[in-house]
């Protein structure tokens, strides 16, 4: 499978959007990187999944299981419950010659079926915010996926930008296969 860079315009033309329709249903994962901060990146990928949304969002709402779709991700835990969820996440992370260990808090917010969003409460960023949101296709789910963070570590943010974008689609098909395994 390769990676598809897309426009997230607001409004596009009726050919891209009919061509990228045609990507994602053919498994393609598209990709649109941005910068972020001087020291951060921003990044969106689209996927399709063949199964029903409900589906979808019963296990991404595991939040435990997250460890399954991201192999960097080696705990994840919802260690306060409530219209507003706290997790607790650990990742270990190669980047370039560093290996680092990074540790987050985020408040959890459901639209139920709809749309998750992460928000940093504390960690080892300056800023980390994620959106996840589904919307139907067919018989099954388009999962769009927009996460933008800034490390504590001094990188240049095209550095950044340039990981995110090699990374998240690998761990969006890793997700895809999980997902699709039930």
């Amino acid at each position: 499978m390769t990676t598809l860079s897309f426009s997230n315009s607001d409004n596009p033309t009726p050919d891209q959007a009919s061509n990228q329709q045609k990507a994602l249903l053919q498994g393609e994962i598209l990709v649109e990187t941005r910068s972020h901060s001087a020291w951060g990146g921003a990044v969106t990928a689209k996927m399709y999944l063949p199964i029903a949304r409900s589906h979808v969002w019963q296990q991404l709402t595991d939040y435990p299981r997250w460890v399954q779709y991201f192999p960097d991700i080696t705990k994840s835990e919802v260690v306060r419950r409530g219209e507003v969820k706290r997790l607790y996440q650990v990742a270990k992370k190669a980047f370039l010659f560093l290996s680092v260990q990074v540790e987050i808090c985020l408040n959890v917010f459901e639209v139920l079926g709809q749309h998750i969003q992460f928000r940093l409460e504390k960690g080892t960023f300056t800023d980390f915010t994620a959106d996840l949101k589904l919307e139907d296709c067919g018989n099954g789910t388009v999962l769009t996926y927009s996460v933008q963070a800034t490390p504590n570590i001094p990188v240049p943010g095209v550095f950044i930008q340039q990981a995110m974008h090699m990374e998240l689609p690998e761990n969006m098909r890793k997700m895809r296969q999980v997902l699709c395994a039930v």
